[in-house]
């Protein structure tokens, strides 16, 4: 007998805006619509999800902490 032959197996997540099941076939995939897409971006764009991480980079530190060092001295 010949062995069988295994279909691909698709994943499937849920929506983050309205935990709709979601295959990662859809057109809008991670998203289960355009209007959950669009929802998202709003979050991001009014700042409800923010990525925080430590500054590593000195040079960027140094800048940080030389514009503040202006600004209690009353410079811009």
């Amino acid at each position: 007998m010949p062995p069988k032959k295994q279909t691909p197996k698709i994943k499937s997540l849920h929506c983050p805006s309205c935990k709709k099941l979601v295959k990662a076939t859809d057109e809008d995939f991670p998203f289960c619509s355009d209007r959950c897409r669009r929802i998202d971006l709003g979050k991001w764009a009014m700042g409800a999800y923010k990525i925080s991480s430590p500054v590593l980079d000195p040079d960027l530190l140094e800048d940080l902490e030389g514009s503040e060092r202006g600004n209690e001295r009353g410079g811009n």
